[in-house]
């Protein structure tokens, strides 16, 4: 399994938009996504204007479904 790197919330938003999901509500600064097709695969980005921690981008990939080089294709 590939390393995660730290990535900006944007480049997170937009390899889940390559990936099928679309943007379902905003709250505060969290972005809640939904797969267009799944609606029980969500994920939620906190979008802050820093990197995100590798952890919680772990967290987004299990979230949304998808594997880390399936997730890293999409980047």
């Amino acid at each position: 399994m590939t390393r995660l790197p730290a990535v900006r919330p944007a480049r997170v938003v937009r390899a889940l938009e390559r990936a099928g999901f679309v943007m379902r509500r905003i709250t505060g600064s969290h972005y809640q996504m939904t797969h267009v097709t799944d609606a029980a695969r969500r994920a939620t980005v906190p979008y802050h204007n820093k990197d995100l921690k590798k952890g919680t981008l772990h967290a987004i990939v299990k979230q949304a479904g998808l594997d880390v080089d399936e997730f890293l294709r999409l980047l």
